[in-house]
């Protein structure tokens, strides 16, 4: 059975990209900085797949909670074949960008681009070993970046620099690692209902309401595990470095 790590996987789109991926058989890893007396019934749901599901408690902010991450599902599993990049974090406080502090700026980037860009650097090293050891082993890396990405939010700058920047990382390493075969690709969600959008729930309430998406209605989990399980699978085996965008059609120009 094939073993896929996501962070952030015990609530929001990291839990429906669970779901998902364990629909499809595979053995999961999910990390979070949550300790784990509160993520068991997510566990618990995770595992009625029928597959086997282990909690890493880690802040990918930090190099020795990343290696730890990365111990503990060597140990369990011996073996990875799918890295999901979804953990992220907010601002604190949403300030416009000429207010915004660097604790803020500098929080938001450790969490949502120094952790996940490092991170995938030891995976792809542990997938190119995989590789050499076994020919047969295939594996892909998955950014959950955002439309913030390139929509500007002047109230929360440095989570768009993240998304930015988490977009060129998926490039960078889907042209390093081209030569072996691993895809990496980008998922890119719009406005998905989840505890993180829940604060401004009525505000996109209203914007929904007067045509702010094609689509009428808000992202949810659902829809971005979806992409994610498709990507895993295989099905884009030609589309390494490229985005799927999961919005709604917010992000179509329209007149």
């Amino acid at each position: 059975m094939k073993v896929a790590l996501i962070t952030g996987g015990s609530r929001g789109i990291g839990l429906g990209i669970a779901r998902h991926l364990a629909a499809g058989g595979y053995n999961l890893a999910i990390n979070g900085i949550r300790p784990a007396a509160a993520v068991q019934e997510a566990l618990t749901a995770l595992r009625a797949y029928n597959v086997q599901v282990i909690y890493c408690q880690a802040d990918i902010a930090y190099a020795e909670q990343r290696q730890q991450l990365l111990q503990q599902v060597k140990q369990q599993f011996g073996r990875l074949h799918v890295l999901v990049n979804n953990a992220g974090i907010a601002p604190r406080e949403r300030k416009d960008i000429l207010e915004a502090t660097e604790q803020s700026f500098d929080e938001v980037l450790s969490t949502n681009l120094k952790g996940p860009y490092f991170l995938t650097q030891a995976v792809a090293n542990w997938m190119i070993a995989q590789q050499q050891a076994d020919q047969d082993c295939q594996g892909c890396i998955i950014n959950i970046s955002s439309i913030s990405a390139t929509i500007a939010s002047v109230n929360r700058g440095e989570y768009c620099l993240a998304k930015a920047a988490m977009s060129m990382a998926t490039q960078l390493f889907a042209v390093r690692l081209g030569a072996y075969n691993i895809p990496v690709y980008e998922v890119r969600p719009g406005i998905i209902e989840t505890d993180m959008t829940a604060g401004v729930k009525d505000k996109y309430d209203r914007l929904i309401e007067n045509g702010l998406c094609i689509q009428p209605r808000w992202g949810y989990p659902d829809d971005v595990g979806k992409a994610v399980a498709a990507l895993a699978a295989g099905n884009f085996p030609y589309s390494t470095g490229q985005v799927i965008m999961v919005d709604g059609g917010l992000s179509v120009p329209r007149l």
